[in-house]
């Protein structure tokens, strides 16, 4: 391989490297974005309860905490498939024990557990 071929390649690497960091940081923006959805979704259930509280009916807000938090759950089940998004730009992969390893690996350094090819 020439120089000139040998940079070729680090340039290409680095163009891949940097289009990689650009995806997952809008995919970290799109996670930061849902947090505060969530962080909105508790404050609704606070004022909510207080409210109820107030009027001296607890019953009156439960309907509406319940669908307040069927919403938490379903924007949390986002952010999970977000992060799975942000495991896959990485090529990585995480193991049963929690530790996030190359996506190519076949064993987990820590717990010895087997990945099986799909």
């Amino acid at each position: 391989m020439s120089f000139f071929d040998k940079v070729k390649q680090g340039a290409t690497d680095a163009a891949k490297k940097a289009q990689q960091t650009v995806e997952i940081t809008k995919l970290k923006t799109q996670i930061s974005s849902k947090e505060k959805e969530i962080e909105k979704h508790y404050n609704l259930i606070g004022e909510s309860v207080y409210a109820a509280h107030l009027a001296g009916n607890a019953a009156q807000s439960e309907t509406d905490v319940a669908d307040l938090c069927e919403g938490i759950t379903s924007i949390k089940q986002e952010i999970a498939l977000i992060e799975q998004k942000i495991s896959e730009a990485r090529n990585e992969k995480e193991c049963v024990c929690g530790k996030v390893v190359l996506a190519d690996t076949k064993f987990c350094s820590v717990c010895g557990h087997k990945f099986y090819e799909i």
